[in-house]
């Protein structure tokens, strides 16, 4: 069974000892400005550089809805670029998430943090400008890393 735990707190800053991926989710059209990628920005700037040029050579490249791009920022930190949002704004009141990406893309993931005997550190991820709910985005969270018995923690910024 997954472990979730929810803490108060910064979600760029792992509240754990060992290997850690910090995952959040991106759009599909190239866009980092808004939201929880500042916080990303301020503190490394290899996982916007590395999104923007994976943007740019995508027809070269996986680039696409539920699929993620792990950047490691520290010897002990991986930053995962997951493409879950098809845009940035609403569409005829239908919001960009992709509930379907973020699974795809949270079960790539599971199997990254698996490998790596990883835990896993987020934020509400789909929540925020993508326009999400929690009580949607959390049985995918528990799906997806269930099968694998890794602990996730979740952030809400303090």
């Amino acid at each position: 069974m997954i472990q979730i735990t929810y803490l108060k707190g910064d979600a760029t800053i792992p509240q754990s000892a060992g290997q850690c991926i910090i995952c959040h989710i991106c759009n599909d059209v190239g866009g980092w400005g808004k939201g929880f990628v500042l916080a990303i920005s301020k503190r490394w700037p290899e996982p916007e550089a590395r999104y923007r040029e994976w943007y740019r050579e995508r027809r070269a490249n996986d680039f696409g809805l539920g699929v993620v791009q792990f950047v490691k920022v520290e010897a002990s930190v991986w930053v995962a670029n997951l493409i879950g949002q098809r845009g940035v704004r609403s569409v005829q009141g239908v919001p960009p998430i992709r509930y379907e990406a973020i699974e795809d893309g949270l079960g790539r993931v599971a199997r990254f943090a698996a490998e790596h005997r990883a835990s896993v550190h987020m934020p509400r991820i789909g929540c925020g400008l993508a326009g999400g709910t929690w009580d949607r985005i959390e049985p995918l969270i528990a799906k997806a890393f269930s099968e694998f018995g890794l602990h996730v923690t979740v952030y809400d910024f303090a």
